[in-house]
């Protein structure tokens, strides 16, 4: 198949759309599709091949964070032509309704929409006044894949309809099969604890990790924190006590190896996030490489970690809980064991292996019913014609464990 895939999001800042559209362009990329990725990109900025870069973003709040879109006349000129050229079979739109390349994406296209939708705002303001404007052009998509059961609340609430649920995929092995780096390996006396995300942002829970901490080193006085994403660690430092400062090593953002090493090394990883996610796929990432989770006890996360059986989780936005449930991590070894030997097999069904099955399966069913249709795709349909009643039956929601 001819595939086109738009990311809505700025390709050169990391992000969790950003590498859901990156992994899922290079396994279809090996699975002999023909791909191509349209993205917003910074002017000079090194692209993998098969991304056609929309030109720069702007910095806008959306979703409780600053995402990077790109939005205009210039672009669309740029998605109109990225169309033109493409020729696709069908294009997979990702977050249609952000105003970026995805709403211009949409409202261009001439051949089937596959669109899936990341957020969970159930109570978005911005989605109930965008939709009276985008509702002809929702019409277009043929199927609509939500990534956990609150993206797919999100979707029924504010447009009508259902979505396929098809959770974000993690290439498991890189995570378990990742170096450890010496200097982050806990030991009895002085265990690691890691941290992921951008640090500004409130939402990802910084503020109430840095208040749990001093609990947390007066319990285990040699426990140390490994803080690693963009942001201004200063602006942190002024969240802890001096003893925390002590006991923390801010990285700055790193990439997909050394992120994967500092999962494979720390004892445990705390997602101390408070709100605004619909799915969690550093908690994926961190069990695939072996660490014991903590998280929040945000739905999207207990539906992750199947109801606390794959990780441990805390009262949302409690300090105090966050330290406790960590100290008892912590300090019994054959829990933390437990833990990540429970978490490195629920990690396997979400393996790209597996996902990428689920979303070719909604692409081939999406193509056949444009045939039956009358619609023409640019190129030859591959692989096995599946019917919609297999796609119902093996992606549902209840897919998502």
């Amino acid at each position: 198949m001819r595939i086109g895939l738009v990311c809505p999001y700025s390709f050169d800042i990391p992000g969790g759309v950003q590498f859901h559209v990156r992994d899922l362009a290079e396994i279809l990329l090996q699975r002999g599709h023909a791909v191509s990725v349209l993205a917003p990109a910074d002017d000079g900025i090194e692209l993998p091949d098969y991304v056609v870069s929309a030109g720069r973003a702007v910095p806008v709040r959306y979703n409780g964070s600053v995402a990077r879109l790109n939005f205009g006349v210039m672009t669309n000129a740029k998605v109109t032509a990225w169309l033109d050229r493409g020729r696709f079979d069908l294009v997979h739109i990702h977050e249609p309704i952000t105003p970026s390349v995805g709403a211009l994406a949409l409202f261009a296209a001439e051949c089937p929409v596959v669109a899936t939708f990341h957020t969970s705002n159930l109570r978005s303001r911005a989605m109930q006044a965008i939709y009276p404007f985008i509702r002809a052009s929702m019409e277009k998509i043929r199927a609509r894949i939500a990534v956990s059961e609150d993206a797919r609340r999100t979707v029924t609430t504010h447009f009508g309809g259902d979505a396929v649920v098809i959770p974000n995929g993690v290439y498991v092995e890189r995570f378990a099969g990742a170096e450890p780096e010496p200097a982050w390996q806990g030991t009895p006396e002085r265990p690691t604890i890691a941290f992921l995300g951008r640090m500004g942002e409130p939402r990802k829970g910084m503020p109430v990790l840095a208040a749990a901490m001093p609990e947390v080193l007066r319990a285990v006085p040699g426990a140390r924190l490994i803080v690693a994403g963009p942001g201004d660690a200063d602006d942190v430092r002024k969240l802890m006590t001096p003893e925390t400062v002590a006991a923390t090593e801010f990285l700055g953002s790193v990439d997909d190896v050394t992120k994967a090493r500092l999962l494979r090394s720390v004892d445990v990883y705390v997602a101390p996030n408070t709100g605004g996610e619909s799915f969690g796929i550093i908690l994926i990432e961190a069990m695939s490489a072996g660490a014991a989770v903590l998280a929040s006890d945000l739905p999207a996360f207990l539906r992750v970690l199947d109801g606390g059986r794959a990780g441990l989780t805390f009262a949302n936005e409690s300090p105090a809980d966050l330290a406790r449930r960590l100290v008892q991590l912590l300090g019994d070894p054959a829990l933390r064991r437990a833990t990540a030997t429970a978490g490195q097999q629920r990690a396997q069904i979400f393996d790209w292996s597996v996902v990428a099955d689920r979303i070719e399966l909604v692409y081939e069913t999406v193509i056949e019913a444009a045939l039956a249709g009358g619609m023409r795709p640019a190129g030859p349909v591959t692989g096995p014609q599946r019917v919609i009643g297999r796609l119902l039956r093996g992606a549902t929601g209840r897919a998502e464990p």
